[in-house]
């Protein structure tokens, strides 16, 4: 029987070292993302981060009528020395009431780690300026950096466009602007092909406490891309590292931040009609794939009515490893522009095989593979999503780590259920 398998423009120096800020003098943020190879740890100079935080924080200022620097009033950086933030900022309101020092710390990286560490760095350089409001500036911030800043009273902003300021009579938020430097993050990327597998083992056991060696088995990639993923996680502080290994401490936040990265369409989607009935057409591509060696799960909403049959659905989603025209030919499966009551789907990569299971003798993707395409559909796919989370997903994350691990085979993750 068949199983199934997984980037100092110009500013002028002005006399006493002061340093004033002239709109006219900053690059576009077109300009600066075509000269930065982006990566997570966006790799640029500290000046030219510095620089560009300057100039993102400059800009949302200047949304503020009663900040708007002219001549003599208004916005200036601080000369800055040694042991002193990246950005000390004076802010002379054009009511020429007291003046406001912004501190700025800039990191490469706006993930929480780094968040945390500008925080306690911003912290103690208040301790000099008393009064004075903190900022974090990076590449991009998340929501959730966004968040963690704001509990500890320190505003945020990045070169996206995205910013969280609050203080005195000023509070300007920017959210939802996407990062610019997500596509270009290559093998670092947290959602490559070969990562995923990784997210895919961790997320179906999140207790379960993993070495490198071993998850790098189980997942069916390099050691090195196991550390890579590791340390992706550890800078959104979304693992705990003890003495057995490293475990996943937050998987709900990882699956959902996964989920909007997840793109369906990596799959190659070919769109059949079939004059039976939808279950009926399932399990005649089941059968099929079985008697062919070839592997096969049902995922989006054919997978979620396995797992909560309250799901209904008019069109049977199916993965088919290899050659999928022949199987849909064999079967009398007719091939359409429009109107497909079975969509074929050759996966991008084989984890979306990982850890499916056999369901009423048809095999079915694992839970976390139907939320993420379910998340991808149209329609109904968000709500299925949330049931399946909460009813299926959330409930065996809360059953105790297995003790024992399976041993890898073939086709990795094999398990039936009746």
């Amino acid at each position: 029987m068949h199983r199934p398998q997984r980037e100092r423009s110009g500013l002028d120096l002005a006399a006493r070292g002061v340093l004033k800020l002239d709109i006219r003098a900053f690059h576009s943020y077109d300009h600066f993302h075509r000269l930065v190879k982006g990566s997570l740890v966006v790799k640029l100079k500290v000046p030219d981060l510095t620089e560009r935080a300057e100039a993102a924080l400059r800009g949302a200022l200047a949304e503020v009528p009663f900040l708007r620097p002219d001549a003599e009033k208004g916005l200036r950086v601080a000369e800055l020395t040694t042991g002193r933030p990246d950005l000390e900022l004076r802010i002379t309101p054009v009511s020429n009431r007291a003046p406001l020092f912004v501190l700025v710390e800039v990191k490469r990286s706006g993930e929480p780690r780094y968040a945390r560490d500008a925080i306690n760095q911003l912290l103690r350089y208040r301790e000099a300026r008393p009064g004075a409001y903190l900022v974090f500036a990076a590449p991009y911030i998340s929501p959730e950096t966004t968040a963690l800043c704001a509990t500890e009273g320190v505003g945020t902003i990045d070169f996206a466009g995205n910013c969280f300021l609050s203080f005195g009579e000023v509070f300007i938020r920017r959210e939802g602007r996407p990062n610019p430097f997500a596509k270009r993050r290559g093998l670092r990327s947290l959602y490559a092909p070969k990562s995923e597998r990784v997210l895919r083992v961790l997320l179906a056991d999140p207790r379960a406490a993993w070495k490198t060696i071993r998850l790098a088995i189980e997942a069916g990639v390099s050691i090195g891309q196991v550390a890579k993923v590791k340390q992706l996680l550890a800078d959104r502080e979304l693992i705990a590292i003890g003495k057995n290994g490293f475990t996943l401490s937050n998987p709900q936040a990882l699956l959902q931040d996964w989920s909007r990265s997840y793109r369906l369409e990596r799959s190659t989607e070919r769109g059949y009609y079939s004059s039976l009935p939808v279950a009926e057409a399932e399990r005649a591509v089941a059968k099929r794939c079985a008697a062919d060696d070839v592997t096969y799960a049902l995922t989006s909403f054919s997978g979620a009515a396995r797992y909560a049959p309250f799901v209904r659905y008019q069109q049977a989603t199916i993965y088919v490893g290899t050659d999928p025209e022949s199987v849909a030919g064999k079967i009398g499966l007719k091939k359409v522009d429009s109107g497909a009551n079975v969509r074929i789907l050759e996966p991008y990569d084989e984890g979306v095989f990982y850890r499916s299971q056999l369901i009423d003798g048809i095999a079915v993707a694992s839970a976390i593979q139907v939320f993420l395409d379910l998340q991808s559909a149209r329609a109904r796919g968000e709500e299925a999503s949330g049931f399946l989370l909460r009813e299926v997903i959330e409930k065996t994350w809360e059953k105790p780590a297995r003790t024992t691990r399976p041993k890898p085979s073939k086709r990795r993750g094999q398990s039936s259920s009746s």
